[in-house]
């Protein structure tokens, strides 16, 4: 609990809040109808901290979750089944002496008892703390921010960006790393759980910690399973550190799923649609997410634009939902349904939705936040394209249409981030990747696992064959980690941040190459790289691309 006491916690009156069944809904009182006393909760509910998200000009999501018993089987957190009054403040400073914004929100049972308040009218670019009280019980506090005004470039940028963390694979140190470099914006790109059961997903030498409960199938396994994420102190740093655009990808529901398409369709599955629409409901209910994303039974509208001034648009996209099911058995393959125009990894409207918005963007920077790899990655020198059918690669004719779309509307500067594949990567976006001399066209910037695959290995990116059979491919590195990205008028400047070990706690983190992109010039420049560790073990070829495709492919 916070040292902050109940007497000190101030609330008054009529504020706006969260109605009981209506997430994020505006409240006309602070009085919410039908609610118990708080002091029936004898015990910290706040167990799984607090965030902030998708900030705007004026204002941010806060969010919390009410569960003094996280881990409870049921997937309620011990809380009673009846709604519970939450009070909220925003403040101007971080010892939480002026408080600019207050209200009470309604924690409902239907919605897991997660608050989610959209808090407005706050002075652009500037920092914000929160927290949140129930009865005698106080909330960490949390930072946010908002955007710089939409005609302002503001003064400057440093975001970062995340992906995959298998809490069996290892400790979430990165987490902790990215929280104390202090950015002003967090991106997830997705994988923010793993749906497996206890040591299904293993890596050598056996999982270090485990998950709790069945692999996650309905809604009370969901809940379970995000609030023991959510209960590890460095996510939840990394959450508190700054406010959070998330998307998802495939674990945070089913390995690989596309559209209303299990991983193994060729097993009958008729609860899927039923899993679907828990796992998004449980998704929505611990993320920081406004009410535009909340969910309607197996649909939840995720891809959104966020806007940080004039310096830069985020695109962020969902490429799960709308997809069509991966071609060719969903492997590395030579698949000619990869080059099928028909297919598309985004579906119809949201590719419409993404090329209208590069034609109507006056921003410095155009930024695709989004889940797989994007550039063309062939792991065979020979005229056979051998690539990975869950990954933009499998949907050729997707990404030829939305990059001729930044082409065509004459996007400034188009960097595309990526997760997914537990790998620093970075690389040149083309229009013909099989013609290497083509012009550049875009950047590519690709984010380690935090956790997933345990503690990986450094190498030499020279020496790694992908990079020889695709001169586009900049960068490679296998270790766990983050990137710190620090964005400006002139200059995207973007450091490879990776952990020695993630099977032990408390690893520091260092720089292992930074890349810049020049504002007009597409495509990114190394500027830094540190020596290989001399601990580190070269692998031949073959056994270089073998483990690339183990790191991404799990088959059971």
């Amino acid at each position: 609990m916070s040292q902050l006491s109940r007497r000190s916690f101030l609330v008054t009156g009529i504020a706006a809040g969260a109605v009981a069944g209506v997430p994020a809904a505006r409240a006309a009182s602070g009085r919410a109808g039908g609610s118990r006393p708080s002091r029936e909760l004898k015990s910290d509910p706040f167990t799984l901290g607090v965030a902030s998200g998708d900030p705007d000009a004026d204002g941010f999501v806060i969010w919390t979750r009410l569960a003094p018993q996280p881990l409870a089987e049921d997937g309620m957190g011990g809380v009673p089944a009846r709604p519970f009054r939450v009070h909220w403040q925003v403040y101007a400073d971080e010892a939480g002496r002026k408080v600019l914004r207050h209200g009470v929100a309604t924690a409902a049972p239907e919605w897991g008892h997660s608050v989610h308040v959209e808090v407005d009218g706050l002075f652009s670019d500037r920092d914000y703390w929160y927290r949140f009280r129930v009865g005698p019980h106080v909330s960490p506090m949390g930072r946010a921010r908002t955007a710089p005004h939409p005609l302002a470039y503001g003064s400057g940028l440093t975001m970062a960006f995340a992906s995959c963390a298998q809490y069996e694979h290892g400790h979430f140190t990165a987490y902790r790393r990215l929280a104390e470099e202090h950015p002003d914006l967090v991106i997830h790109l997705g994988d923010y759980q793993y749906e497996y059961q206890r040591d299904t997903y293993t890596i050598p030498g056996g999982n270090i910690r485990h998950h709790e409960g069945p692999e996650t199938e309905t809604l009370a396994d969901y809940r379970q399973r995000h609030a023991q994420y959510k209960t590890d102190p460095d996510l939840q740093a990394a959450h508190a550190a700054a406010p959070w655009l998330v998307v998802w990808d495939d674990h945070e529901l089913d390995n690989n799923w596309a559209d209303e398409v299990p991983e193994k369709p060729e097993i009958p599955q008729p609860d899927f649609p039923a899993r679907r629409e828990a796992a998004f409901r449980a998704y929505y209910e611990n993320m920081p997410l406004r009410r535009a994303s909340v969910p309607r039974g197996i649909d939840m509208q995720l891809y959104r634009r966020i806007r940080w001034g004039r310096l830069a648009t985020f695109h962020m996209l969902d490429t799960r939902q709308y997809r069509s099911d991966q071609g060719c058995g969903d492997g590395y393959d030579d698949c000619p349904e990869a080059v099928d125009p028909a297919r598309s990894i985004t579906g119809q409207e949201q590719e419409r939705w993404l090329i209208e918005g590069f034609h109507r963007s006056r921003a410095q920077w155009d930024i695709i936040g989004q889940q797989v790899f994007f550039a063309q990655r062939d792991n065979n020198a020979g005229p056979a394209k051998i690539t990975s059918q869950d990954a933009w690669d499998g949907y050729v004719a997707s990404r030829q249409r939305i990059t001729q779309g930044w082409v065509d509307a004459g996007v400034r500067n188009p960097v595309v981030l990526t997760g997914d594949v537990h790998a620093h990567w970075a690389s040149d976006l083309k229009l013909d990747y099989d013609d290497p001399t083509t012009r550049t066209v875009g950047s590519e910037l690709v984010t380690s696992s935090i956790s997933t695959g345990g503690d990986g290995r450094d190498s030499d990116p020279a020496t790694h064959p992908f990079l020889t059979i695709n001169p586009h491919l900049r960068f490679y590195n296998n270790q766990r980690g983050y990137v710190i990205t620090k964005i400006g008028r002139e200059l995207l400047t973007a450091d490879f941040k990776v952990l020695p070990q993630v099977t032990r706690p408390g690893a520091a983190a260092h720089t292992r190459a930074t890349f810049v992109i020049e504002d007009r010039v597409p495509g990114v420049q190394q500027t830094y790289l540190r020596p290989l560790d001399p601990q580190a073990r070269t692998l031949p070829p073959q056994d270089q691309i073998q483990e690339t495709v183990d790191l991404e492919t799990r088959r059971p």
